[in-house]
């Protein structure tokens, strides 16, 4: 692939160029253009700018070559995926537990960014480098929705959603025992466990480095020693879901790193958190709502309860 040259007359006087460059070319990032110019891919009026930051006149004209997007280090595998939704700018995977979002020390193959590699391998990628943008995550061992962007656009677009809170996220939840109210909020900062570098935790105080996270939830069925939540997540805080039931007291089923173990005749291998939903708005203005049913080992849980509780009630 060759590289692609833009010739754009600028007229914002006394705009920064990275900025003006950014609002003309909405495939690129910030980031992107002033990587351009300190590489000497853009000039004004014939002129490599100094910095990123010339203040401009009005009236000059530009030229930015853009080279094409880098080969990746990482592999496209041919790894089956559910995909319930995709555009030119998005996929919508409902992914299954066991599988690891994005390639790290340990995972390095068998990831969902591998696997959408394979599946789409045209993808014009992210940060200049032939890959598709994981927007959100979700753990390895929860099921469920979760955004992926093809293109810089549509990951800076999608991602400005998720900072203002537009996005909405809903998860089926069961944990142990019962939160203290049906109905309830919670607003407590999460941070790394000092104690336990592999867990989060909810903390105070000016020590640690908190992040503002807030869960709500409502109660959707009761059993005996389970409740049945439907979780809703306002903000993206590693393990938020899992902190924040475990902090009311009532930890999910099957998670073994902040409850306890719990032993269920269903057999669970895995906690019991399942992304059910996504309401997010598309790059051509629609807005657009995905649902994901519950897994058949969650849903062998939940019959599970049903019929052990209608036992306990009739006798």
């Amino acid at each position: 692939m060759s590289d692609t040259i833009y010739h754009l007359e600028l007229t914002e006087a006394g705009c920064r160029l990275d900025k003006a460059l950014a609002d003309r070319l909405p495939d690129l990032s910030r980031a992107q253009i002033q990587r351009l110019i300190g590489d000497g891919r853009v000039t004004v009026d014939g002129n490599t700018p100094a910095r990123v930051g010339l203040r401009l006149k009005g009236g000059e004209v530009a030229m930015v070559i853009v080279p094409p997007a880098r080969p990746t280090k990482l592999d496209a595998e041919p790894i089956p995926l559910r995909v319930i939704y995709e555009d030119d700018d998005l996929i919508v995977v409902d992914k299954q537990a066991g599988m690891v979002v994005h390639p790290s020390v340990g995972h390095e193959g068998g990831t969902l960014v591998n696997a959408i590699m394979a599946h789409s391998p045209n993808i014009s990628g992210i940060g200049g480098e032939s890959r598709p943008g994981i927007v959100h995550r979700l753990d390895k061992d929860t099921s469920g929705l979760i955004l992926v962007a093809k293109n810089d656009r549509s990951y800076r677009f999608v991602q400005a959603q998720f900072k203002a809170r537009t996005v909405e996220k809903r998860y089926i939840a069961l944990v142990v025992g019962e939160p203290p109210t049906p109905i309830g909020r919670v607003e407590a900062g999460i941070g790394r466990d000092p104690k336990q570098r592999r867990r989060m935790a909810v903390l105070k105080g000016d020590r640690w480095r908190i992040r503002e996270a807030i869960t709500e939830y409502r109660t959707i069925e009761s059993f005996d020693g389970f409740v049945l939540l439907n979780v809703k997540t306002l903000t993206g805080r590693t393990h938020q879901v899992r902190v924040h039931m475990a902090f009311l007291g009532c930890p999910l089923v099957g998670d073994r790193l902040y409850g306890k173990r719990c032993e269920l005749s269903s057999g669970l291998q895995r906690h019991f958190l399942h992304a059910e939903h996504l309401r997010v708005k598309l790059l051509n203005g629609s807005e657009k709502r995905f649902s994901s049913p519950i897994p058949v080992e969650l849903d062998t849980v939940l019959n599970y309860l049903r019929s052990v509780s209608s036992t306990i009630m009739s006798k």
